[in-house]
């Protein structure tokens, strides 16, 4: 385990751990309640590609240091998009606004590809992209007073990053569009009666239910649980596919461009980064 210790990349927005079979994926901006920069996309997509290259981490834990899981896009940091993911235009050529359109759909295309069975570790607040990278994970266990919201169409942009179809596998159409368009949060309890969740455990018991969930896991035959994963998200894929390649990019960039948009981002931005409390 020295070794693989040694040949760990160094990243700047998150850790990576590896105890065993198990591994740990931490995001690691807590002084922004881990908001989603573009570096931070960027680096969850190669986190990914180096547990997949490591047979022996068999589960992965994916947390939030600090305060939160996640508080979706770093919208104090965005670009005038909006997005994390997207320069402003004029500072690059059309093309390289659209590939950095396509970060968010990466990272969760990333994510729900990996070899490993992913778990969800959520606490405090998992916000739109934050929310979509728990979706992206195979289980989740949460603490019972975490919060989750959806506020991209208050931002004045419709939910990409293949947030959509996968939000309909997960808790259907109805409930989906009710939740991305009215951007209301809802609980831990809510969350689980929908099928979201797996666990819902206090606080501080959070840590050890994600363990135990992931020793569950590691104390079945390896081949038949990756063939699982598979299985299902291959069913899953089928039923509603959610790799809608540049489309997602698309439509983020098009959808930014609306004055309407812009004034929307300013009043969300003024609202949230007025108060005391997290987003």
């Amino acid at each position: 385990m020295q070794d693989m210790a040694d040949r760990m990349p160094r990243f700047e927005t998150l850790s990576i751990e590896v105890e065993g079979e198990l591994g740990f994926l931490t995001l690691n901006r807590p002084e922004r309640l881990n908001a989603m920069s573009a570096t931070l996309l960027d680096e969850l997509v190669e986190a990914a590609h180096w547990f997949d290259r490591h047979l022996e981490v068999r589960v992965v834990v994916v947390r939030g240091a600090g305060r939160a899981f996640c508080a979706g896009a770093d919208i104090k940091g965005a670009s005038a998009t909006g997005s994390p993911s997207a320069p402003p235009p004029g500072s690059v050529s059309w093309q390289e606004r659209r590939e950095a359109g396509q970060r968010g759909l990466r990272m969760a295309n990333a994510i729900e590809g990996m070899r490993a069975v992913t778990i969800a570790q959520l606490h405090g607040y998992a916000v739109g992209g934050g929310f979509l990278l728990a979706v992206s994970c195979d289980l989740r266990v949460a603490a019972d007073d975490v919060v989750f919201f959806i506020p991209e169409v208050e931002l004045g942009i419709p939910l990409t990053w293949g947030g959509v179809p996968r939000l309909v596998r997960e808790l259907g159409p109805a409930l989906t569009k009710e939740l991305v368009m009215t951007c209301r949060r809802f609980g831990a309890e809510e969350a689980k009666s929908a099928g979201f969740l797996n666990r819902v455990v206090p606080a501080d018991r959070l840590e050890a239910e994600a363990r135990a969930l992931a020793a569950a896991v590691l104390a079945m035959p390896a081949v038949p649980v990756v063939i699982t994963k598979d299985q299902v998200n291959a069913a899953a894929e089928a039923m509603v596919p959610a790799r809608t390649g540049y489309l997602e990019g698309d439509v983020l960039l098009g959808a930014s461009a609306d004055e309407a948009a812009q004034e929307a981002r300013r009043r969300y931005a003024a609202k949230t980064f007025g108060k005391q409390t997290p987003p």
